[in-house]
C-alpha cells in the first residue's frame, strides 16, 4: 500500500471554495480505485493550512489512477474549478507506506 500525503497552503478567505475541491476529489479518487482518507481543514492554529491523504495497493496503481485522472473529464473539471478559484496558494505531495501491528 502506498500513501500521498497532500499539505497545502490555502487562502484563508477562500476555505469554503477548498472545501468544495476537496469534496471533488475524494469522490473522483474513489472513483479511479483509491481511498480517500478525507481532508482536514483548519480550525485552531495556522489558517492557512490543509491536509488530505488517498491510498492505493501500490505505487502502479497509482500511476495509473495519474493516467485515468489525466483523460478524466470530472478531474480535469476540479482541477479547473481550483485553479479559477485560487482557493489552493501552493502544495506538496509525499508518499508513505503503512506499518501496522
Amino acid at each position: 500500500m502506498i500513501t500521498c500525503f497532500l499539505r497545502y497552503e490555502i487562502d484563508p478567505d477562500k476555505v469554503k471554495e477548498f472545501e468544495d475541491y476537496g469534496r471533488m476529489w475524494i469522490r473522483l479518487v474513489k472513483k479511479l480505485g483509491g481511498t480517500h482518507h478525507g481532508y482536514l481543514l483548519p480550525s485552531e492554529g495556522a489558517s492557512d493550512i490543509a491536509l488530505a491523504s488517498f491510498s492505493f495497493p501500490s505505487l502502479a496503481a497509482y500511476e495509473q489512477y495519474r493516467i485515468a485522472m489525466a483523460d478524466d473529464a470530472e478531474c480535469k473539471a476540479a482541477w479547473e474549478y481550483g485553479q479559477q478559484t485560487k482557493c489552493i496558494r501552493r502544495w506538496e505531495r509525499n508518499f508513505f507506506r503503512p506499518v501496522f501491528e
